[in-house]
């Protein structure tokens, strides 16, 4: 982690061409430096933070005032920091019978600001929630005591968690547990406090903004999806090959237990929907033999979506997963013991993640655990099936290449798809595959859940969620456009992403037969199309052309007068 003073440097960087996001910074303490930390740490993420920062203590007047320079902004996002120390200053000037009311008043204050919030703009919050802090009047007994500053605040903090849940576009930046990692005379300087009245210190900032902008990158589409492991002093103490299966360390005892630990933790990973591959330099059936037959393995190879091993380059390896998931290096991280190995990857792959693994496989966790990789603001059911859709798809490469007809091979899979208007039951998988897409991404628009509230239920916009199964199995929701009446002849494809798991197989066909369909019995006489370009989604650059639409200007345009179906193996279901 790079210090405060590093952090700054990235100030005097040019951040022309960067993603823009218009920020909003409230807070009851001195704000200043974290400004500064957050726009450096939004620049190495590839932002350009434009932050607008109310001044200190100024929150409810900004946020209760419809005429004020927060609503003016108009930001995308707005981060709310009320620190404990505040809150603590404001416990201690109540009255005694007012001890225990100070969660519950305090919630109602945050829910009244993030509905006044709500009420005039279209903005996703941040909230930090609040750091641990025990004034020792009741030592242990505070645990028990409602009425004591302790109690309250880890009721205040579990309330919030309660809040996140109902409040769709409500995140929480967890900055207890930042405390808890660093330790509080890290976080938290008296004299820096009693001075200027800021509550982080300059050491913590780095950690926070990390976390912040962490958030931002989940909501922007940001996120590992992928963990591609070595196995010899990475998964297991000792090398396979040489030591055998039986003097290999993994277990409850000694160095072992750390490793066991560590195969929890990426079991856990999986369970999530994060892809496991594996990218070992070893003869695949020796590589195998430890998940096969070792009985303290955590991990198995039905965890495994892609294992690779064998004496070839690792970076060409990581090529070869890469091929397979079809997911982008960024999208990946890459653990290895070895220092060489790493620099090789780094060197040859720009993007993949590459953490520098400790010297002692005892520190893994701690030190993985502060680099918050996994940073999500979303999870739904499928993503505990991740692993055994792309081992699926792997069954699908294997019949492919028996046929040497294409349209033999998708007419034998006898595919199906579910098409619905967005829903309560397909809003959360909607909502992630939205902020999760990046390839096949017309326009590249997130949508929350609350997003997505607003628009099923607008006259104006007509949704669709499509599903894909095959005789091999089901992809579940992969696909997912919105529809926009811009007039009473045009509609206009205000978004178009689907999974990228399911290219080459017609679901761009079969979407497009369904919405052109569909269209055409409301009465439009076109569809309108736009392609946004991104960094990361040039593969869809020619989409519109390719299902026969034509340029017109910076718009694509389908007369639906001579539309005809195009030919694809999808069945509605």
């Amino acid at each position: 982690m790079k210090t405060f003073s590093q952090l700054k440097k990235n100030l005097k960087q040019d951040f022309t061409g960067l993603k823009t996001i218009r920020v909003a910074l409230l807070g009851d303490t001195a704000t200043q430096f974290l400004v500064q930390a957050l726009r450096a740490t939004g620049y190495e993420a590839g932002y350009d933070l434009q932050i607008w920062e109310a001044d200190f203590n100024q929150i409810e007047r900004q946020v209760f005032d419809p005429s004020s320079e927060l609503f003016e902004f108009n930001p995308e996002l707005v981060i709310l920091f009320q620190s404990s120390h505040k809150l603590l200053a404001k416990y201690n000037k109540s009255k005694p019978e007012h001890y225990q009311m100070l969660a519950d008043n305090r919630l109602e204050e945050i829910n009244s600001i993030v509905s006044a919030i709500n009420g005039q703009l279209n903005a996703k919050i941040i909230y930090y929630n609040y750091s641990e802090i025990n004034d020792s009047v009741f030592g242990n007994y505070a645990n028990k005591l409602e009425l004591s500053f302790p109690f309250q605040l880890y009721k205040l903090n579990y309330e919030l968690v309660r809040l996140a849940t109902q409040v769709h576009n409500f995140y929480i930046c967890d900055l207890s547990s930042i405390q808890n990692q660093l330790g509080k005379s890290v976080s938290f300087q008296t004299s820096v406090y009693i001075n200027t009245e800021m509550v982080l210190s300059i050491d913590v900032l780095p950690f926070v903004a990390k976390q912040t902008v962490d958030i931002i990158a989940a909501m922007n589409g940001q996120s590992k999806k992928c963990v591609i492991l070595d196995l010899d002093n990475t998964v297991w103490g000792g090398v396979i090959g040489d030591d055998g299966l039986e003097n290999i360390q993994i277990g409850s005892l000694g160095i072992g237990k750390a490793f066991t630990e560590f195969q929890y933790w990426i079991k856990k990973l999986k369970n999530r929907g994060i892809i496991l591959a594996v990218c070992s330099k070893n003869t695949e059936s020796v590589a195998k033999e430890p998940f096969e037959k070792h009985p303290d393995m955590v991990l198995r190879l039905d965890d495994i979506a892609v294992f690779m091993a064998n004496w070839e380059n690792k970076a060409d390896n990581i090529r070869q997963i890469q091929s397979i998931l079809n997911i982008g290096f960024d999208s990946m991280v890459f653990l290895d013991d070895n220092p060489f190995e790493r620099n090789i990857v780094r060197e040859n792959i720009p993007g993949i993640t590459v953490p520098e693994l400790p010297a002692d496989p005892a520190d893994y966790l701690e030190y993985l655990y502060t680099l918050n990789l996994f940073e999500t603001i979303s999870y739904s059911n499928e993503d505990t099936e991740r692993t055994k859709l792309y081992q699926v798809e792997a069954q699908r490469s294997v019949l492919q290449q028996k046929f040497t007809n294409e349209d033999e091979f998708l007419e034998s899979l006898n595919m199906l798809s579910l098409v619905e208007p967005f829903n309560k039951f397909n809003t959360p998988r909607v909502a992630q595959l939205s902020q999760r897409s990046n390839q096949f991404n017309l326009r590249t628009i997130r949508y929350t859940e609350s997003d997505i509230a607003l628009i099923s239920n607008s006259d104006n916009f007509y949704t669709f969620a499509f599903t894909l199964e095959d005789k091999f199995g089901d992809n579940g929701l992969i696909c997912v456009i919105v529809l926009k009446a811009k007039d009473k002849e045009t509609a206009f494809i205000e978004t178009w992403l689907m999974s990228c798991r399911v290219l080459k197989r017609g679901m761009e066909q079969f979407t497009l037969n369904t919405i052109a369909n569909f269209a055409e019995e409301k009465g439009f006489k076109q569809l309108e199309g736009e392609y946004i370009p991104t960094a990361k989604n040039e593969m869809v650059k020619a989409h519109y052309a390719n299902l026969g639409f034509e340029n017109s200007g910076d718009k694509w345009i389908l007369n639906l007068s001579n539309f005809k179906n195009n030919k694809c193996y999808i069945n509605k279901k």
